[in-house]
């Protein structure tokens, strides 16, 4: 169920049964320029007034948002609110109605123990080593309906950056990107290493990053569940767009494309997700989501490329590269790289970074180039 807007009748994202939680954890004292998490230092407590058009992007020439600014701030208002809800209720959201306990500090613990039997027998340098040797890749998808004007249009797809997860990996990230040409860059989230606490440690290496993939038709990124919507304060700064249950049209040469972001399905999934990727009226439509999860949904509205990561890969992987664990249950097709759902590509990164622990087997780290072609 919805409420709706005052004076402009548009649907106000935010579901009823929250208000109950948002009394109970007394959240609504954010309206109040009262402090979020204890936790937090003072100068990244924030209200949810800084919610305003001098924070955020608007337009720029090559795209601008599908909706009206007045709407789109207020339904950014409302997604404010409902995510630092389940961020600090530490449940896992899901798509499926499922809600469980998070138990990321046992699986770090697990993997404590994992990386010490690593030592033991001599692999922990190698599995580091291997962490921090990232590959470009090439890949190049046709489209039938793809306008001309985007033939031979390179997006730079970077997922899963974790960029705090080894010393001086923003260099290493930088030296590999520094080079390339795209037209697009587009971010599918994880920027931290953990999935809570402080997230300031990260911001200097993040902003040192971004002035290196600024694109020509914009600079976009949505949050992964190891990400805290406190981060969209920052999207000025970084000249990186946050999408968040949010369209953009991409223009060139008079033709538009359609790229649309929803916010991380994996722990803090909303119906305003779906109802994001309900959209008409584009010839080519690009969906950018944390995880494979939403792929059925995408297909169904129309979407002709999905791009996503969260998976690593496996990051440890056997031989065959058949993960040792996997955090995605939609199928064996969706841990890495390229899948067809229907008529709609999808790619799964196998990300730049690391979580849990600082290594990788049988599983590179990759940095995405993905040129589109208009079929013939």
């Amino acid at each position: 169920m919805l409420c709706k807007t005052g004076n402009s009748g548009k649907l106000r994202l935010m579901t009823l049964e929250l208000l109950p939680t948002l009394f109970i954890n007394k959240t609504i004292s954010i309206f109040f320029q009262k402090k979020i998490y204890p936790t937090t230092p003072k100068k990244y407590r924030f209200s949810i007034y800084f919610l305003n058009k001098k924070e955020y992007f608007c337009s720029m020439p090559n795209w601008k948002f599908t909706l009206p600014e007045e709407v789109r701030m207020e339904q950014r208002l409302f997604w404010a609110v409902q995510r630092s809800v389940l961020e600090s209720l530490h449940y896992l959201n899901r798509k499926s109605g499922r809600k469980s306990k998070r138990r990321w500090d046992l699986f770090v613990f697990l993997l404590k123990i994992f990386a010490f039997l690593l030592r033991i027998v001599g692999l922990y340098r190698k599995g580091y080593g291997n962490a921090k040797t990232i590959r470009v890749t090439h890949t190049t998808l046709e489209f039938p309906n793809l306008p001309p004007a985007f033939d031979g249009f390179t997006i730079l797809h970077l997922s899963d950056l974790h960029i705090d997860s080894i010393p001086g990996f923003a260099a290493i990230i930088i030296k590999k990107i520094k080079n390339l040409k795209f037209d697009l860059c587009l971010l599918t989230g994880d920027y931290r290493k953990d999935i809570h606490g402080l997230f300031n440690h990260i911001l200097k290496p993040m902003y040192a990053l971004s002035k290196y993939i600024q694109a020509p038709y914009g600079t976009f990124a949505v949050l992964g569940n190891h990400d805290t919507w406190l981060m969209s304060r920052y999207e000025k700064e970084t000249g990186v767009v946050l999408l968040v249950n949010e369209s953009v049209e991409i223009v060139k040469d008079g033709q538009k494309i359609l790229i649309t972001g929803t916010d991380d399905p994996y722990y803090y999934f909303t119906e305003m997700a779906l109802m994001s990727l309900q959209t008409k009226g584009y010839d080519f439509k690009i969906a950018m989501v944390h995880t494979p999860e939403l792929y059925r949904e995408a297909a169904a509205n129309g979407y002709h490329l999905y791009l996503c990561g969260h998976t690593h890969g496996g990051q440890i992987c056997l031989k065959e590269g058949m993960p040792v664990l996997s955090h995605q249950y939609e199928g064996r097709q969706f841990n890495a790289g390229l899948w067809e759902s229907g008529k709609m590509k999808g790619y799964t990164s196998s990300g730049v970074g690391v979580s849990g622990m600082p290594v990788r087997f049988n599983c590179p780290a990759e940095i995405a180039l993905i040129t589109l072609k208009t079929k013939k």
